[in-house]
């Protein structure tokens, strides 16, 4: 479950090789709200929501993304989850000052920061938890979680994909970088509750085992305009399937095109 909670949480994290996003006008600011209901067949099983303030950090103002993730109803009875990630980020380049993880996930908890030096490519990571503090070495431009999702929405690339092509970003979790690949398998107009929405869908690559059927088990779909929303996720799981499908929003920097309104 705690997987199918940071999948609602944050949908999509990926970039394109670590150019700096200059090139294109922001395609989101402050103020921004999502809020998705993830959900395994009809039941609800919890929500997700992402939202964007403003902060001060080495004395500039940033972006400030929080990502909430929680249980409800019976699925919060039987496995309780209270999930808080956050990330200070650059308004131009989207390089991450900091990020922040409290996580309770049916008993098992995180409480970590993690400061990035992304002169020295360096990332100190405090675990107030086991009290202990470590430093990693990382690639240039290295992302964490929730800003790899902002900078991926403002690269000036995002829309030159072909079918089939992958995009790959250098992201830090779980104290160490990997490598997130993501392919673009085509274009479809989908069914949402706000009406029929123009999506560009992808396909990450995940490790497959215990939740994951296989490496291509997830789909994504986003709002083919200057956005770049996520609207739906589908994951084949061990054991059926779950979807995550955006709520409600307010606070969008540009029209959100719908095709055919409900």
């Amino acid at each position: 479950m705690k997987k199918i909670i940071l999948l609602g949480l944050f949908l999509l994290t990926v970039s394109f090789n670590q150019i700096e996003t200059t090139q294109k006008e922001s395609s989101f600011d402050t103020g921004e709200f999502f809020k998705f209901r993830i959900h395994y067949g009809m039941v609800t099983a919890g929500y997700a929501t992402l939202e964007v303030k403003e902060a001060v950090k080495n004395n500039k103002k940033v972006f400030h993304a929080i990502g909430n993730g929680y249980t409800t109803g019976m699925t919060k009875f039987f496995f309780k989850v209270e999930d808080n990630y956050q990330s200070f980020f650059d308004k131009t380049t989207g390089k991450p000052y900091q990020y922040v993880r409290k996580i309770d996930e049916g008993g098992y908890t995180k409480n970590q920061e993690g400061f990035f030096n992304q002169d020295k490519n360096t990332i100190l990571v405090k675990d107030y938890k086991n009290k202990t503090e470590n430093t990693f070495s990382t690639p240039e431009n290295v992302q964490d979680i929730v800003s790899t999702f902002y900078y991926l929405r403002n690269h000036p690339n995002v829309d030159k994909l072909k079918v089939g092509e992958s995009i790959i970003v250098d992201m830090f979790f779980d104290d160490e970088t990997f490598k997130f690949k993501l392919k673009l398998i085509g274009n479809e107009d989908i069914e949402t509750k706000f009406g029929t929405v123009k999506t560009l869908v992808f396909r990450p690559l995940v490790q497959s085992g215990r939740v994951f059927k296989e490496e291509e088990s997830l789909t994504v779909w986003i709002t083919d305009d200057e956005n770049k929303i996520p609207v739906r996720i589908k994951a084949s799981l061990a054991v059926g399937s779950l979807k995550a499908d955006l709520e409600s929003f307010k606070g969008l920097k540009n029209p959100f095109y719908i095709k055919v309104k409900k």
